[in-house]
């Protein structure tokens, strides 16, 4: 991919009209207006016209101007949104086709799904080129130091723009750039607020030769003011100056930017409104249909530790077309063709499920059990309930009954899937509906283990007796979904989550499971830049599928049809080679979780400190906690890289007894137990 840029002396005229000019805003603090009225509006001189026009002809129509080296670029932009007054944002993204990314094959990502959105993603990377930019001469925020992005000189910032409150963050190069420039990626520490606009501001940026980055013509014929009659820019600038007033209120100086653009986050409404319809239908087909099911396979004593395993079906309508099977998308009505359309029920389908009595109820037939739902890891399968010791063990020691389904969308049955939509994202839709009807999977499985005719009616079940709030618990993938899951269910109030984050957009770099799958994805879209670019457009699908879009929900702001008194104990690997503990870190901080300190041994650490900005936990607190277990591992890379050296410490605090012993106590206590005596916590190696 060429990266289209100005000329060279198209570039030095900028640059000395900018410095030299009376009339130009220089970049420098001291001659900044310190009014929030915008600077006097000045005529555009001839070489400034000739610098604007040749900027025009680098952006192709329907690109953003303010960055020519990429359509789509910067990236969420409001530039790519219209007025829509059906929607609760009063926006609708408008990303013409043409505009996005194109695989090897020629085919343009069809953006018909992601124009369904009434904004942006509260989780989405934001990416944008700055051409030859230095990050350590321009002192980019580090996710070492978050809380250097709220300096007052902070050269990256993020401002609500309605609130001018500043939003903690990390900007960093990407690390792999497959021969091409870097792109400028920079991550909120925190999930956004939805139906908030939001601004980006760069400032202080430097060049590898230490020279100030020179601001784009387009962004300077903006922030200086300039009148001409230019239509095609003159249409935006009421946009950019309600941007720039509301900047400058936040006293972020306009004279000091180098490049400046607001996007909108898509609203509640829009982001939970179909798992919603789909759960309500669910739920009521339920109340109105004796449970069907089928039992399939008993085996007593699969495992020293249980006393039976039964595997079988349950009925169930999808909202998926066909079959539901990988590859289908929600199933709409044919007259319902409007963006804010809704999934309606489709055919009755087979769900599968597994679920393990503990040996500890045959030995005692008066036991009363819990009720516990059980979440797989990556593209893998209810079997997992069996495969390793940690679930079998929690059920035996805290007195159990898991049951578990797949998570239809990323299971072992959609590999295939996820590699067609990898090789063309048009399809990735699919991807997002099918992990929202498996979501309503689980949440409908909850109900049929807790029903008095549901599926532990069945004498394959021993008359076993269970008793209590349903709760959930899940590792890695399953740690990612619980989080949906939670905030979705009306039913489960508490909940285990095993090395979880939120945003697939700031994991998939720094995991090393994806490293396989990007091989898949290189072949079709070779760019490393369109790559990095498309995972940020398929957040804005994969929030509706993912915790990352209902973050929001589950300690604050209930979803409808929702319990009140939710909480979760995030279990979080320090080193984590697959979910980066990064991506945890901004969940505790968007869930207003309290951290277990101290949180790693002394020197651990190195320069980071981790577990900014979130609180001290006590003992007896109840309501959200994020524990860091250490076995040893090495840290991860401070760059977009995944971790490559030592040995992975992914499973090890599920697979401790002694953490296990504090999840128990948060399930079925209801409190946070310190359970290593105000030491940090170590998990052995498994």
């Amino acid at each position: 991919m060429n990266i289209r840029r100005l000329s060279m002396w198209t570039a030095a005229i900028i640059f000395a009209g900018s410095a030299c000019s009376s009339s130009d805003s220089a970049l420098t603090d001291t001659q900044a207006p310190t009014s929030a009225t915008a600077p006097p509006s000045q005529a555009l001189s001839a070489e400034m016209r000739l610098a604007v026009e040749e900027a025009l002809t680098l952006s192709p129509v329907g690109c953003d101007e303010l960055d020519a080296s990429q359509c789509l670029l910067p990236f969420p932009s409001n530039r790519y949104a219209t007025a829509d007054e059906s929607t609760p944002t009063g926006l609708r993204v408008n990303i013409p086709d043409s505009s996005m990314p194109t695989n090897a094959s020629g085919v343009a990502i069809d953006a018909t799904d992601w124009n369904t959105n009434d904004g942006f993603s509260p989780n989405s990377s934001i990416l944008t080129h700055v051409d030859d930019l230095d990050a350590e001469a321009s002192a980019l925020p580090s996710w070492t130091d978050l809380e250097s992005s709220l300096a007052d000189s902070a050269s990256v910032v993020i401002i609500d723009e309605e609130s001018g409150d500043r939003i903690p963050l990390w900007a960093e190069l990407d690390a792999v750039v497959d021969g091409e420039q870097p792109l400028l990626i920079i991550h909120p520490a925190i999930a956004l607020s939805e139906g908030h606009t939001y601004i980006v501001a760069l400032r202080g940026l430097k060049t590898s030769a230490g020279t100030d980055v020179i601001p784009s013509p387009i962004f300077q014929y903006y922030r200086d003011n300039y009148e001409s009659d230019i239509e095609q820019l003159n249409t935006r600038t009421a946009a950019m100056e309600k941007m720039f007033s509301a900047l400058q209120s936040a006293e972020i100086d306009r004279s000091t930017l180098q490049l400046a653009w607001d996007f909108t986050v898509a609203s509640t409404e829009n982001l939970t409104g179909r798992i919603l319809k789909v759960r309500d239908n669910t739920l009521e087909w339920l109340d109105t249909n004796a449970p069907q099911f089928t039992i399939t396979a008993i085996v007593p004593n699969s495992k020293e530790d249980v006393a039976v395993q039964v595997a079988g079906t349950f009925k169930l309508p999808t909202h998926l077309t066909g079959d539901g099977s990988p590859g289908q998308a929600f199933n709409y009505a044919p007259s319902d063709t409007g963006p804010n359309r809704l999934p309606i029920m489709g055919a009755i389908v087979d769900v599968p499920f597994l679920c393990q009595v503990p040996k500890m109820a045959a030995d005692d037939p008066s036991a009363v059990l819990h009720p516990g739902l059980y979440g797989h890891g990556l593209l893998g399968s209810e079997y997992e309930i069996d495969y390793g010791g940690d679930v079998r063990a929690l059920a035996q020691e805290a007195g159990v009954l898991f049951c578990a389904t797949k998570w239809a969308g990323m299971s072992e049955d959609d590999v295939g899937n996820a590699v067609v939509s990898l090789q063309d994202l048009s399809n990735f839709h699919t991807v997002a509906d099918r992990l929202q009807q498996g979501i309503v999977n689980m949440i409908a499985l909850g109900r049929l283990m807790t029903a008095d005719n549901g599926i532990l009616s069945d004498p394959a079940f021993n008359n076993v007796k269970v008793d209590g709030d349903l709760i959930y618990y899940g590792n890695s993938q399953g740690g990612i979904m619980g989080s949906a899951i939670t905030a979705v269910s009306p039913d489960i109030s508490r909940a285990v989550l095993g090395v979880p984050g939120i945003n697939y957009s700031t994991l998939l770099l720094r995991s090393i499971d994806f490293t396989e799958y990007e091989a898949v994805m290189v072949p079709a879209y070779p760019s490393r830049r369109d790559r990095s670019l498309s995972i940020s457009l398929m957040q804005m699908l994969w929030d509706r599928g993912e915790g990352g879009g209902y973050i929001n929900h589950i300690t604050r702001d209930p979803l409808p049809g929702t319990r009140t008194d939710k909480a979760v104990l995030m279990h979080v690997a320090w080193g984590d080679h697959q979910v980066s503990e990064l991506t945890a870190f901004v969940e505790a901080r968007s869930l207003g979780a309290k951290i277990y300190r101290p949180m790693v041994a002394e020197g651990r650490s190195q320069e980071v400190t981790p577990g900014w900005g979130l609180e001290d936990v006590a003992e007896g607190d109840t309501g959200s906690v994020i524990v860091i277990w250490d076995s040893g591992a090495e840290m991860i890379p401070v760059e977009v890289l995944p971790p490559s050296v030592g040995r992975d410490p992914h499973g090890d605090p599920r697979d401790d007894k002694v953490a296990r012993s504090q999840m128990a106590e948060f399930l079925f206590g209801g409190t946070f137990t310190d359970v290593c005596g105000g030491q940090p916590c170590t998990a052995q190696q498994s």
